[in-house]
C-alpha cells in the first residue's frame, strides 16, 4: 500500500467539479459534484444527531433504499437544516436535475451540505449553476475539495494504491472532507466523500466503512460540539476488475486498512485545521479494560476544554487531563493510573512527580502534544485526536450566526 498523489478522483472511473454559485458572501466555490462513470455500490455512515438536516435524511433514505450510486452534490455555505418540508423538496428538486442533466436516475443522486442552520436554501441558484458545475467534471479533485470547505483555511484530500494479495489486482481509494470547527465524535460537523474502485460485496463495503469512521471520523474533537449534517459517503465502482471481494480474506483486510488510512488522513486534517488551532493533541489512553473505557476516557480529555486550554497556554497540567478522564464514573484507579505529556511522566502512584518548574519549561511548546495516560487495569488501549481552544476560536464563533 502506498500514498500517491490525489483524491476522489484517483481511483479509476471518477470525475469531481467544483465551482462558484453565489451561496458565499466571499464568492469562493461552494457547489460540488462527484460522478461515478459507472454504478458504485455506496455505504453512508451519517449524524447520529437527533436533529438532521434535509439531504442526510434524503441520502440516508435513499441509501436504504437502493446502495447504488452515481453521483454525489454538495453545496457549502448553506446547511439545508431546521428548514422543514421545503428543504426536502428542495434537495430532491436539486438532485433531479443533476440526474436529468446526468442522463441518471434521481435515486443515484445522493446530497449534503454544510453552512449556516435554518435558512432556505437558495435552490434557483444551484439549479442555474447545476450545467456549469456538469460540464467542468473532470479527472481532478482538488475543485470539489476546495467547494466544500467552509471555514477550512486549506483543502482535505488522500488517496492510495495497492495490490491485492489474494487476487493481484491494483486497487485505488481517494477520498476529501471538510471541516474545522463544530468537531467531535460520534461525527462532527464534516463531509467525506471516499471513492474506490475495488469489487466487494455491499454488506462487507458498509462494514468496512463503519470500522474507519470508528476509528477516524469518530476519533477527533475541535470544541465538543456536534452538527446536524454530517455524513461519510463511500462509493466503489468495481472498475479494478479484482476477484470479487465476498470474504473478509487477505483482500478485505487490505482494503480495510487503505480505507483506515484514508479516513485517518482526512479525520487528522480536520482536527490540524480545528478553528483557531494552533496546537495538535493525540491522546492515548492504554492498558484499559475494556476497549469502551478507553475510548470513553479518551473523548472525556478530547472534549475537555480545561485540557485544551492547558495546551494552548503550553502549560503541563497534569491535574486537568485527571480530572477529565476520571469524570462521568469512568471507572478509573488515580492510585495506579500514571499521566505524561510528551514522554514526561507527571504523575503516578497518586501522586505527582517531584518535577520543578524549570524542568518542564518548554514541554509544551512545539505544535505536537502527545498525552498518554495509563490505567493499568488491561490491556485495551484507545487513540484520538483534537485540538486545542485559542483566542481566535473565540473570535471565529462569536462572528458566526445562525
Amino acid at each position: 500500500m502506498k500514498r500517491i498523489s490525489g483524491g476522489i478522483t484517483a481511483p479509476r472511473g471518477y470525475k469531481s467539479s467544483g465551482i462558484k454559485c453565489g451561496l458565499k458572501k466571499s464568492n469562493n466555490k461552494d457547489l460540488a459534484l462527484v460522478f461515478s462513470e459507472k454504478k458504485a455500490q455506496t455505504a453512508g455512515v451519517f449524524t447520529s444527531n437527533e436533529v438532521k438536516a434535509a439531504p442526510v435524511i434524503l441520502s440516508q433514505s435513499r441509501l436504504q433504499q437502493n446502495p447504488d450510486a452515481r453521483a454525489v452534490v454538495i453545496n457549502s455555505g448553506n446547511a439545508n437544516a431546521c428548514t422543514g418540508q421545503q428543504g426536502l423538496d428542495d434537495a430532491r428538486d436539486i438532485t433531479a436535475l443533476v440526474a436529468e442533466e446526468l442522463d441518471i436516475l434521481p435515486e443515484e443522486v445522493l446530497t449534503a451540505s454544510t453552512g449556516i442552520i435554518g435558512k432556505p436554501l437558495p435552490v434557483d441558484k444551484i439549479k442555474a449553476a447545476v450545467p456549469k458545475l456538469i460540464s467542468e467534471l473532470s479527472f481532478s479533485g482538488k475543485q470539489a475539495a476546495e467547494a466544500i470547505m467552509t471555514t477550512d483555511t486549506f483543502i482535505k484530500e488522500t488517496a492510495y494504491n495497492a495490490e491485492l494479495p489474494v487476487s493481484g489486482s491494483e486497487v485505488t481509494l481517494g477520498g476529501m472532507a471538510k471541516g474545522s470547527g463544530m468537531i467531535c465524535p460520534d461525527m462532527a460537523t464534516m463531509l467525506s466523500v471516499l471513492t474506490s474502485d475495488v469489487v466487494i460485496e455491499q454488506e462487507l463495503l458498509c462494514e468496512a466503512l463503519q470500522e474507519a469512521v470508528d476509528v477516524s471520523f469518530n476519533r477527533i474533537s475541535v470544541d465538543g460540539d456536534q452538527s446536524t449534517n454530517d455524513c461519510v459517503f463511500l462509493m466503489s465502482n468495481q472498475l479494478s476488475n479484482n476477484q470479487p471481494i465476498q470474504t473478509k480474506n487477505e483482500d478485505y483486510k487490505l482494503f480495510c486498512k487503505m480505507l483506515k488510512k484514508a479516513a485517518s488522513d482526512l479525520a487528522r486534517d480536520i482536527v490540524a485545521d480545528g478553528e483557531g488551532a494552533t496546537k495538535f493533541i493525540t491522546i492515548q489512553v492504554k492498558k484499559s479494560p475494556t476497549p469502551g473505557q478507553a475510548r470513553r476516557v479518551a473523548r472525556q480529555v478530547a472534549n475537555s476544554n480545561l485540557v485544551k486550554t492547558a495546551c494552548f497556554g503550553s502549560d503541563p497540567n497534569w491535574g486537568r487531563i485527571l480530572a477529565a478522564a476520571g469524570a462521568g464514573a469512568s471507572g478509573i484507579d488515580p492510585q495506579i493510573t500514571e499521566v505524561s505529556i510528551n514522554g514526561v511522566k507527571l504523575f503516578a502512584h497518586g501522586l505527582p512527580a517531584k518535577k520543578s518548574r524549570g524542568e518542564l519549561g518548554g514541554l509544551m511548546d512545539a505544535e505536537d502534544i502527545d498525552i498518554e495516560i495509563i490505567l493499568n487495569q488491561g490491556s485495551h488501549s484507545a487513540e484520538y485526536w483534537t485540538s486545542d481552544l485559542s483566542y481566535k476560536y473565540i473570535e471565529i464563533n462569536a462572528e458566526y450566526h445562525t
